[in-house]
């Protein structure tokens, strides 16, 4: 038999060639029988609507391809046999595409068995109805293309065999990443998206809902391990975490039973068990269908009910019935699944509403899938139910349940749909390329027989058109189909009814930040959640003002909530980090959003500034009426002493020392910034000067020493000129200008004169200090020599209320910030010239107003004791 076989193999395709209309060759293998309709191209099909268990081979005898042991029918995949028909039909009717040339069509049943897909594949190479490998006896029936499979793996196995030949393949039911190879696999188009833009489109579903802890059900094969592989790996990208990962179980049989019921509670415990509220299932109907199994029996049993947001990948239609089996479809309302982009084809409602029975056609299918889903026998067939009533073919399919056949055309079906047209686009095509080439005379004359199904894949690579739904239909350069995935939120009603609404796409053509959408709003969730987005996180979420701290040894996804650090803020719930405010703002008390600080500087409206502005002409009123005093009576004794020049100059330096404090009050400018400093040390210079000058004066005069008008100027210019040498100096090199203090008040800019120099600002300070300690050194020193007006008592009290004032600036300026430094500047400016306008002048005041009688010139000569001589202070 083996020998036999091995020669068969060698034979060459050539002997199919003959003319002689009788097939040379013997049936070998008897084979399935197949939906077929003659045409000049024929484009083949590998459809599944069986699930079937077959027995292992014994290799004892020529196996039986007829027998199964026992298959369940899914009614609903019958329209995927009918979507490649309808589309062949409207092919054929459509005079602008293939003129003058029919296509066929030869659709097979793969029963989710790798051995019946195999067979299927060979059968369609071969001459119809006999299964001879690497063999065909006639030139009709051309092989086109080969739409199939449902599943990934289904797919890969059919691959194996029609990659041999360069066969063209259009997948349309789940993406293999093994076959986006276009090394191994270069004859195959795949009419689902690359998986990768699911991935992405169920990443950015999970990062939309703030769904962080998940868990993860996948098919046990190649597919799921692969595809759980890769989908971890972008989760942990996006900060998104596994809570479990479980294998679906598999359908059992007889003799596990014991092993799916252990499985089946393990299974249980862990989804009920877990926090995740969110659960992805990947795989197809075949691999999927003993979870299913699972949560119908955990429906069923007296078990806490499953309350998960179930999330289901473009593979597996879960709504899909096995006849004679009503799995619940209760665990799964509220779910959210992917599909790939479906548009409403036009004429396919009416093709569905004129099917019949009794009117084959030569479909195979329709008898099997109308005796199942009416529940009635069909008439002159075995297909019959005892005590039943009979099929009168006029029942309504738009009357059976979504879960047993849909009016619209589903994702799988679309898909068929639009491979078929892609075919026959590509067959145009390619009649139009060498009906040119015989036009021009550049290639031979060719018939319909010689066109070879490998001529196709250029065609096919660069096919792109527009279906009658209006969608735009090409490959990309690895083969796969350029369309998106619809996100379907399903409503399932008590009846086991269903709602399937579109709440959301993804679309890789869509405008730039458009190609994910999601419609929160019209997501019906299920009613464990009461219709609250649910949350599916390992720990609460930290609130805003928070930042998340990872425990040690477990997921990222499973944290701490700390406080932001102070001064800082985090305005999103589970940060990451905590970030600083921009320097114009400052956070608020929860730490969870920054304000604008509040623009201050010492102004005239507020309570402060008012305060200094009054004292401020106070005092300078007050200096101007003690000047209007002195001038009044200034040829008195009292006003002559000690220089009344000098009693002028004071007090009118005394005058613009108060009016120099209003240049530090109000927002300051850039001529205010550089009139501060340099007005307060010049001014303040030429008052301690002169009150250093009339010091000098009491003690040159009670020496005997006759001063002259050239010593009190001297005295002032000399010791004024290097203050104004200094400030000049600051003014030149760096000075004073408006600057913003953002940092040194919470919540607030301060609108400060940045001094340019903090050396040149104490080097003005330091000398109005060594001037003061001079003058106040003189005067103590001067405070006994004999003068009923002697002056020197007065300036000791003075320049000791002036350093006094001014040695305690230095320690209150350094520890104060913002407009208070401001203050105490204006304060330290108020105080030491009050203290040398009341120290000096209040006692002369007191006198010329109140005390006229003592303003004579006996007072200014001192009764000396016995044998002393009389001193007399003249007027210089």
């Amino acid at each position: 038999m083996i020998i036999r076989l091995f020669l068969l193999l060698l034979l060459p395709r050539a002997l199919g060639r003959t003319r002689s209309p009788m097939c040379l060759m013997k049936k070998l293998f008897p084979t399935h029988p197949d939906y077929y309709r003659q045409g000049d191209h024929v484009i083949g099909g590998i459809l599944s609507q069986v699930i079937s268990m077959l027995d292992l081979e014994t290799f004892r005898q020529p196996p039986l391809p007829w027998y199964i042991k026992y298959f369940m029918l899914v009614p609903k995949n019958y329209q995927h046999v009918l979507a490649l028909v309808f589309a062949i039909d409207q092919i054929n009717r459509d005079p602008a595409l293939l003129p003058n040339i029919t296509l066929g069509f030869r659709i097979y049943e793969s029963f989710f068995s790798p051995r019946k897909t195999y067979e299927s594949a060979f059968t369609l190479l071969s001459t119809r109805a006999i299964m001879i490998p690497n063999y065909k006896c006639d030139r009709k029936d051309q092989l086109a293309a080969v739409i199939g499979g449902l599943g990934a793996e289904t797919s890969l196995q059919m691959a194996t065999v029609l990659g041999l030949y360069k066969i063209p393949q259009i997948s349309y039911g789940s993406f293999h990443t093994m076959l986006n190879d276009k090394l191994q696999f270069p004859s195959v188009y795949q009419m689902v998206p690359n998986e990768t833009l699911q991935s992405l489109g169920l990443v950015r579903l999970l990062q939309h809902f703030r769904w962080t802890w998940i868990g993860l059900i996948t098919s046990d094969d190649d597919s799921g391990e692969k595809f759980g592989q890769a989908l971890k790996r972008m989760l942990t990208r996006n900060s998104i975490c596994v809570a479990f990962t479980e294998r679906a179980p598999l359908v059992p049989s007889s003799s596990m039973d014991y092993a799916f019921r252990e499985l089946h509670f393990k299974l249980h415990a862990t989804i009920s068990q877990t926090t995740a509220e969110v659960i992805v299932v990947y795989g197809d109907m075949d691999s999927l269908l003993g979870l299913k199994m699972f949560l119908h029996a955990s429906s069923q049993a007296a078990l806490t009910p499953i309350g998960k947001v179930w999330i289901t990948t473009a593979q597996w239609d879960f709504t899909s019935s096995i006849a004679l089996n009503q799995w619940t479809l209760k665990p799964f309302h509220g779910a959210l699944s992917f599909t790939v982009h479906t548009e409403e084809v036009p004429g396919f409602l009416g093709f569905l509403q004129a099917l019949n029975p009794y009117q084959p056609r030569g479909d195979i299918f329709i008898q099997r899938f109308w005796h199942s889903v009416f529940n009635c026998s069909i008439l002159n067939t075995s297909l019959t139910i005892k005590g039943g009533r009979n099929c009168s073919g006029k029942e309504e399919l738009a009357g059976l349940p979504g879960s047993d056949f849909e009016m619209k055309m589903s994702s799988q079906s679309y898909n068929i749909y639009k491979g078929v047209y892609a075919v026959a686009h590509a067959l145009h095509a390619l009649y139009s390329s060498k009906a040119k080439k015989e036009a021009t005379g550049k290639g031979p004359q060719w018939e319909l027989q010689n066109i070879q199904p490998w001529e196709l894949h250029p065609f096919l690579k660069n096919v792109r058109f527009n279906n009658s739904a209006g969608d735009d239909v090409y490959f990309d350069e690895n083969g796969e189909s350029s369309s998106g995935y619809d996100i379907l939120n399903w409503i399932i009603f008590p009846n086991e009814s269903f709602v399937r609404v579109k709440v959301g796409h993804v679309d890789p053509r869509a405008p730039l930040g458009q190609e994910f959408t999601i419609n929160e709003a019209a997501i019906v969730w299920n009613s464990k959640f009461n219709q609250t987005v649910p949350r599916s996180t390992c720990t609460e979420s930290c609130r805003p003002g928070f930042v998340k701290t990872i425990r040690e040894g477990e997921p990222l996804c499973c944290y701490d909530c700390v406080p932001c650090p102070e001064g800082t803020i985090s305005s999103q719930a589970d940060a990451a980090h905590c970030d600083q405010c921009p320097e114009d703002q400052y956070p608020n008390r929860d730490q969870d959003t920054c304000l604008p600080k509040t623009v201050v500087f010492l102004a005239y409206g507020e309570p402060l500034g008012c305060a200094f502005a009054s004292f401020a002409l106070l005092f300078s009123l007050l200096t101007a009426w003690v000047l209007g005093i002195c001038i009044k009576h200034r040829e008195t004794p009292i006003v002559r002493a000690n220089n009344r020049e000098l009693t002028f100059l004071l007090l009118l330096s005394l005058l613009l020392c108060f009016l120099c404090s209003l240049v530090f009050i109000g927002r300051p400018g850039r001529v205010t910034c550089l009139l501060r400093q340099t007005a307060f040390g010049i001014i303040f210079s030429i008052s301690v000067s002169s009150v250093l000058a009339k010091t000098v004066l009491v003690v040159l005069a009670f020496r005997a020493t006759t001063p002259g008008a050239r010593t009190r100027k001297s005295v002032v210019t000399s010791c004024s000129l290097i203050q104004v040498g200094i400030c000049s100096g600051w003014l030149g090199t760096a000075p004073p200008f408006p600057d913003l203090d953002l940092t040194s008040e919470a919540g607030h800019i301060v609108v400060r004169c940045n001094e340019g120099s903090n050396a040149a600002f104490y080097c003005v300070l330091g000398y109005l200090g060594l001037l003061a300690l001079v003058s106040f050194t003189a005067a103590f020193l001067a405070r006994k020599l004999p003068d009923a007006f002697n002056e020197a008592k007065c300036i000791t009290f003075s320049m000791l209320v002036f350093c006094s004032a001014w040695v305690a600036f230095i320690p209150t300026y350094l520890s104060t910030t913002g407009k208070y430094m401001v203050a105490v500047e204006i304060f330290s400016i108020l105080a030491s010239s009050a203290g040398l306008l009341g120290c000096i002048f209040l006692p002369k005041c007191y006198i010329i107003v109140l005390r006229p009688e003592l303003n004579t010139r006996e007072q200014l000569v001192r009764k000396p004791k016995s044998g002393s001589l009389n001193y007399e202070v003249s007027s210089f």
